[in-house]
């Protein structure tokens, strides 16, 4: 190689590289706030995707499940409501496999799909006139267990390979530690990571519950005589608990026990941001808030539009 060629090529490296990082720099930050297309939306549970940008909301309002990307402030209807029967949705989970589950709130039914296709995999009920299906949780064993807002019930759904499911009244909790009382009773749940026990909250109570998975047993979480009332979505990272609290605009953090069977509230933030927020997902090291606006819903109530999810730092 000449003498004169190599400048001309350092130099045309030099201008490459620098035009990659220009074009990171323009694609800017991850957007703090992601906008649902609707006006009657009222959106209540979302879910991450792990490994992709996708993310999932529902409407609690007409069963609609939107899909968001996480670089894209606009997201997009990816299950119209209405669908399957599923006239109203709440909490949701992905799944390693790429299926997503949904809460059917009042209409007591479950759905299962799959994210690549939007095919319904496995719809359930059991059945009960009085019923809410308000969250789910994922295991480490691969099952599904919802809360039953209105009714003493847990359900599981057990997948049982080649998108083959089962349904079943998994537990009863009368004659448990959790009182069933007028109003919403168990809501947000989670699973711990070492596959032995479901956390989950009771909104009304202010509530939280240990769950072993083999023995059934249900235990109070000892917070010291605090409570979380109005706590809905949950969000469990290790033996650290995030509560939201709807109505209250708070997301509590709780530094649970080594068994999980006490914790201590280690703070209460809120964000601007915040319009009566339901629940929460973390997302590549930021969490996912939705913002239901569910006080603003009724005769002569009118939301503030566009309806939202904000992205905000971990407390």
């Amino acid at each position: 190689m000449t003498a004169i060629y190599r400048p001309l090529m350092l130099l045309s490296a030099l201008i490459l590289a620098l035009s990659v990082v220009t074009g990171a720099s323009a694609a800017g930050p991850r957007p703090t706030s992601y906008i649902l297309p609707g006006s009657q939306v009222f959106p209540e549970g979302v879910a991450y995707q792990q490994g992709t940008d996708y993310f999932y909301v529902s409407s609690n309002a007409d069963g609609t499940i939107f899909r968001g990307n996480l670089k894209q402030a606009e997201t997009q209807v990816f299950l119209p409501g209405g669908t399957d029967g599923r006239t109203t949705a709440t909490g949701m989970k992905v799944d390693k496999e790429g299926r997503l589950y949904v809460s059917g709130a009042s209409s007591g039914l479950v759905f299962v799909y799959d994210t690549r296709t939007g095919n319904l995999l496995f719809k359930a009920s059991d059945g009960q006139t009085a019923t809410f299906v308000n969250d789910v949780a994922l295991t480490k064993a691969g099952d599904a267990y919802f809360t039953d807002s209105v009714s003493p019930f847990i359900y599981r759904v057990s997948s049982n390979g080649h998108n083959s499911f089962t349904f079943e009244k998994w537990l009863d909790l009368t004659g448990s530690p959790v009182v069933y009382q007028p109003g919403f009773n168990l809501n947000g749940i989670d699973a711990t990571p070492d596959g032995k026990y479901l956390i989950t909250v009771q909104s009304n109570t202010g509530k939280l519950f240990r769950i072993n998975l083999h023995t059934r047993q249900v235990t109070e979480i000892d917070l010291g005589g605090a409570t979380v009332t109005n706590g809905d979505g949950i969000l469990l990272k290790g033996h650290t608990l995030y509560v939201m609290r709807n109505a209250n605009a708070l997301l509590v953090k709780i530094k649970l026990s080594g068994d999980y069977s006490s914790g201590k509230i280690i703070s209460s933030t809120t964000d601007p941001s915040f319009a009566y927020p339901t629940t929460i997902a973390e997302a590549k090291g930021r969490l996912l808030v939705v913002n239901s606006q569910f006080n603003k819903r009724g005769p002569n109530l009118t939301p503030q539009l566009p309806f939202t999810v904000s992205s905000i730092k971990k407390p």
